[in-house]
């Protein structure tokens, strides 16, 4: 092998090993030097830890924030409006907001709407906005502080929507009719 040939391969090694140290995911610890869940992560970050269901599998953090979370499969869960969570969801995670949001979408009356990110005031308040296109949406943070189980498929809930819609109401108890003559 040639000078130029050695110079190649090193070159070659030091830039694959740049850029696999680079792109690894840096995941925080606590002080004991336990890695911490994704759930602490998100309270680490101002942000409630039920804002993700129960059923993670792995996930990632770099440390310009993108992150990613994988989970055991699509899920949905009713908050305020039935959420559905993909099985992979991304975003930037910066303190009190999760930006640029893929993976979580809202269904409002029979439309499916993209979140495109979640922030919270600072310091952290009761309340947490989440952002689809350009409606931004404020809801009470107490529906998000525990984890949650996924629900089934989001049928039953489209389910019950429509028999709510179609119900004829109940008819009032008939009011005696006055006779006059």
């Amino acid at each position: 092998m040639n000078q130029s040939s050695k110079f190649l391969v090193f070159l070659v090694s030091f830039s694959s090993f740049f850029v696999i140290s680079y792109s690894t995911a840096i995941l925080p610890s606590n002080s004991n030097g336990t890695t911490l869940s994704v759930y602490e992560i998100l309270n680490e970050f101002g942000l409630p830890s039920g804002l993700l269901p129960n059923s993670v599998k792995n996930f990632s953090l770099d440390e310009d924030g993108n992150f990613s979370v994988e989970l055991k499969d699509k899920c949905y869960i009713e908050f305020a409006y039935l959420t559905y969570y993909d099985r992979v969801i991304t975003g930037v995670l910066k303190y009190g907001s999760i930006r640029n949001l893929k993976g979580i979408q809202v269904r409002k009356f029979l439309v499916w709407l993209d979140v495109d990110e979640i922030r919270v005031d600072l310091p952290p308040a009761n309340y947490i906005y989440f952002h689809v296109g350009w409606i931004n949406k404020k809801l009470e943070v107490k529906q998000f502080q525990t984890v949650r189980s996924c629900e089934g498929n989001g049928i039953s809930s489209i389910q019950q929507f429509w028999f709510d819609l179609l119900e004829v109401p109940t008819p009032l108890r008939e009011l005696p009719i006055l006779l006059t003559e």
